[in-house]
């Protein structure tokens, strides 16, 4: 074949050209590639390094948390006795504090009033129809033992002293119910303490058996009502010391446990507990409240907060053992501290715990641990 008169252009030129350094580039290649030493882990996944720390201890409380209302520990409502009337007056408002037997609120005694004083006449006047009627017997006597009178007048002159005396225990016994039941139109405070709410008007007409118009916190007295973990409250005991606080006070109320529940609530799982706390003008009843009991303090194994993990099989963290593996282990929280979370139970203290990135890692997994200092555990590892 003759490829003079191909090659005789200058695009058969060119082609020359660029075959001769293909060629060329491709020998270059093979003498790079035959002279580069092989890396060894050429292939293989880089080895991650992690952030780890061993596993401090602190002095960490084990508390019981209780939250519920401010409550009159004796909550005493006060009504009408009798048979009601219209409020005519009212004497004290809520927040005051009274004594027992004190007025509170009066009712309308327009009716029961007359009605004692004619009853009182009606005494007075069978009292005198006695006293007549006691000395014509006594008269009769003795002139029927003369033989002035029979014997059946002097009879029937005693059973008339003795219908008159009849009348008067009669009289007696109805004046005695009427001041009674004026004495009821005066609505008085059965114990001394402090009036929580007032719930009646001056005009408006109480009835018994109708809203109550007072409620007494017997001696002042309050307590705090609330509710606790069916497996905390085995932890309370009867008298321990609480720390109550309100929302929005800074203060905190002292009191102690007074009452433990005997029953737990099986739909909730919570059993009851009253603290009884020392009285101030900031524990209103029905306010929320919360109180915290030291159970105990105990040394405990303490981890950053980003070292412990949740998943749907519980708490757990992530350990690097002696072969420089991922190892997961199951731990159990119990509170908060300042420099991180408190464990109760899962570690030995002899761990080296991931601190940081462990939902990024596997269980058998290979790394490179280092130890860093790390502010939310209070140090370095």
């Amino acid at each position: 074949m003759n490829i003079e008169p191909w090659l005789s252009g200058k695009r058969g030129w060119g082609l020359v050209i660029a075959l001769a350094l293909l060629l060329g580039g491709g020998l270059a290649l093979r003498l790079v590639q035959a002279t580069t030493p092989k890396d060894p882990n050429a292939g293989k996944a880089a080895i991650p390094t992690v952030s780890v720390t061993a596993v401090t201890s602190s002095l960490a409380p084990t508390l019981v948390s209780i939250v519920g209302t401010i409550a009159a520990r004796y909550d005493m409502p006060i009504g009408v006795e009798g048979d009601g009337g219209r409020v005519a007056a009212i004497y004290v408002e809520a927040g005051d504090h009274v004594k027992r037997g004190q007025v509170l609120a009066r009712l309308n005694v327009s009716v029961l009033q007359p009605q004692v004083g004619s009853l009182s006449a009606a005494l007075e006047q069978a009292r005198a129809e006695e006293a007549l009627a006691e000395a014509e017997y006594k008269r009769a006597e003795k002139v029927g033992a003369s033989g002035a009178l029979s014997t059946e007048e002097t009879e029937r002159r005693r059973s008339t002293a003795l219908t008159a005396a009849a009348k008067v225990k009669v009289a007696g016994a109805q004046l005695t119910e009427a001041q009674a039941r004026l004495a009821r139109t005066d609505v008085r405070a059965p114990a001394d303490g402090l009036i929580l709410t007032r719930s009646i008007e001056v005009g408006q007409t109480a009835m018994p058996g109708s809203e109550v118009l007072f409620r007494l916190s017997q001696g002042g007295e309050v307590e705090l009502r609330g509710e606790v973990a069916e497996q905390d409250l085995p932890l309370l005991t009867l008298g321990q010391l609480v720390n109550a606080h309100l929302t929005g006070v800074a203060q905190v109320f002292p009191g102690h446990v007074r009452l433990l529940g005997a029953v737990i609530d099986p739909k909730t799982r919570l059993g009851s507990v009253r603290i009884a706390l020392n009285s101030d003008p900031n524990l209103r009843p029905g306010a929320f409240a919360r109180a915290e009991v030291t159970i105990s303090n105990a040394a405990r194994a303490v981890l950053p907060q980003t070292a412990v993990l949740t998943d749907d099989r519980g708490s757990y963290v992530l350990i690097v053992n002696a072969q420089n593996k991922i190892e997961r282990r199951p731990v159990r929280v119990s509170g908060i501290v300042a420099n991180g979370v408190t464990i109760a139970d899962g570690l030995t203290g002899a761990e080296t715990v991931v601190t940081t990135a462990g939902a990024f890692l596997q269980v058998g997994e290979v790394v490179r641990p280092q130890t860093r200092v790390d502010a939310g555990a209070g140090g370095e590892s």
